[in-house]
Parts: structure tokens; C-alpha cells; sequence
């Protein structure tokens, strides 16, 4: 069963497997509870941060060394993504969002996550939370993107800079 679900959390009753909204999904037995785990994407943004005229790639405290990537968060409720995004930078780097536009829409089927990126354009001092350990600062033209995740975006984004 999905992420070792067995029981209904809403009546305790067993899950089966059982076709709803086009896919097969943990649902409940007991007719009457009608429970079924949608087990849906989770929002997350991204930002693809430029600061002082670099891109900021940073490493998470639980990554290995020379592990880096875009600034992530969870969009939280009732949160438009433009603003979670530009709370994220301030909370992960302590830099001001002074421009942010969208990349585009990730899905990172690994975490169950529905990626949306954006280009957040900072400015500030750069002060990391006990989230990172670490970042590194890059000319745009020595970017490299990666083939999962976040590194999607980071491929959209350099397209778009060329196509300019």
C-alpha cells in the first residue's frame, strides 16, 4: 500500500486498492466512510536567487559536500507562491526579494513535490539560517544545470537568458 498505509485514518478500517479519479488508490473498505488517500503533489517553490549580478546555489546542512542547488521551501496555506518564494530567500539567505518572475512548473516525482520556480532577483547581505551550510556565488555564463529536480528550472532560465 502507498507509504505503508493500511488503515483508514478517519475509521480505522482496512485500505484497498481501488480505482478513483483515473488511478488506483489506498481507499477504505467500510462503504460508509468513503475515505480514499489522494496522496496529491505538495507545492514547493524554488528560487533561482541572483545577487549582485551571481546565482546562488546553496547546500543543505544533511546534503554531502559539493552538493548544491536552488533555494527551496513548502508554499504554505493561503500563501500566494510569489510571495513563499520571496519569504524563502529572506529566511534561507536573509536577502530582499526585489524582482521575481516564474520559470516554470517541476514535477519532482521522487518527493511527491510539484516544483514552481522562480527567478528571484535579491539584494541585501547574505546571512544563511541553520538550514544551510553553505553557498556559492556564479556567473550566469559558467551556470550549469543538472538533469532532476531543480535543475530543470535552472535549464529553462539559462535558455531563456540566451534567447535574449
Amino acid at each position: 500500500m502507498s507509504d505503508g498505509w493500511r488503515f483508514c485514518p478517519q475509521c480505522g478500517g482496512a485500505l484497498e486498492l481501488r480505482e478513483a479519479g483515473g488511478f488506483m488508490r489506498p481507499s477504505c473498505r467500510n462503504a460508509t466512510c468513503g475515505f480514499v488517500l489522494w496522496d496529491n503533489p505538495v507545492p514547493v517553490v524554488a528560487a533561482l536567487v541572483e545577487h549582485e549580478g551571481r546565482i546562488v546555489l546553496a547546500r543543505n546542512v544533511a546534503w554531502p559536500e559539493n552538493a548544491f542547488g536552488l533555494v527551496t521551501g513548502f508554499l504554505e496555506r493561503d500563501e500566494a507562491p510569489e510571495v513563499a518564494v520571496a519569504r524563502e530567500v529572506a529566511e534561507e539567505l536573509g536577502l530582499a526579494a526585489t524582482a521575481v518572475s516564474l520559470i516554470g512548473l517541476y514535477p519532482f516525482t521522487q518527493k511527491n513535490q510539484l516544483l514552481i520556480a522562480y527567478h528571484v532577483v535579491a539584494e541585501g547581505r547574505i546571512v544563511l539560517n541553520e538550514e544551510l551550510a553553505e553557498v556559492r556565488l556564479i556567473e550566469p555564463a559558467r551556470l550549469k544545470a543538472w538533469d532532476f529536480g531543480t535543475g530543470l528550472a535552472v535549464a529553462d532560465w539559462l535558455l531563456a537568458r540566451a534567447a535574449v
